[in-house]
């Protein structure tokens, strides 16, 4: 009973956290502003709001610019598509999500027929090892293409971006970088869930035949019926 009651917790808190990862890392939205000062001061803008977020596509995001020319603007676009590491974390979690749902239904509705099943707590098993690895890949790899969109947002970055920043006589700034404190979370959620779901490993491990059926062997040459008389004893 209390081994089932910590498998019920165990999963009702990989729901939680697994939410949470995937609503850090689906939902957020985040802006720079950068500067041009022309030397044609009716040309310049101050602040120019670049806007960008799930799933970082950033190669789609794109802004006006003065070309320092009279009143002519240059479309520029950003470098780089994060979108596979980014959809593939957020595609884990949703599926961690409904898997532990669905286990969670499971054992406290159906746990006598789970029992039953000699198949149910090895199939249980092998998905809980494929969940904690796949955790462990997509929030390694999600971890590395934030970095690479955070440097790819630089304010600085993107100043080169902007053909008229390349002129000497106009001068080009940072007004703010976006914040990342928000998706900064999910990497830590992410890596958390690998561990919940590495130490739930365990504990659905000792519902299958393999910890059912550990053998007892005799000890120091003892005869099998000896072993069975001193055991009555």
């Amino acid at each position: 009973v209390q081994l089932a009651f910590c498998c019920r917790l165990s999963f009702v808190i990989l729901q939680l956290f697994a939410i949470f990862a995937f609503a850090t890392c689906g939902g957020y939205t985040g802006q720079l502003r950068v500067s041009v000062d022309c030397m044609e001061k009716a040309s310049s803008n101050l602040s120019i709001g670049i806007d960008f977020g799930y799933p970082f596509r950033l190669h789609q995001v794109s802004f006006e610019a003065p070309a320092c020319e009279a009143t002519r603007r240059e479309r520029v676009f950003l470098i780089g598509d994060y979108s596979s590491s980014a959809e593939f974390f957020v595609t884990i979690a949703v599926f961690a999500f409904l898997y532990s749902l669905v286990a969670t239904v499971v054992y406290v509705f159906f746990l006598n027929k789970y029992r039953e099943i000699s198949r149910a707590p090895l199939i249980d098993f092998t998905v809980t090892v494929v969940f904690s690895f796949m955790w462990l890949v997509s929030s390694s790899a999600w971890a590395k293409a934030l970095s690479d969109v955070k440097l790819a947002t630089d304010p600085d970055e993107v100043q080169l971006l902007i053909p008229a920043c390349k002129i000497q006589t106009n001068k080009c700034g940072s007004v703010h970088g976006a914040r990342w404190s928000g998706v900064n979370t999910s990497v830590a959620f992410g890596f958390l869930n690998f561990v919940l779901w590495a130490g739930n490993i365990w504990f659905v491990f000792k519902e299958t035949g393999w910890h059912k059926a550990v053998p007892f062997y005799p000890v120091n040459g003892t005869s099998a019926s000896s072993t069975r008389a001193i055991r009555r004893r």
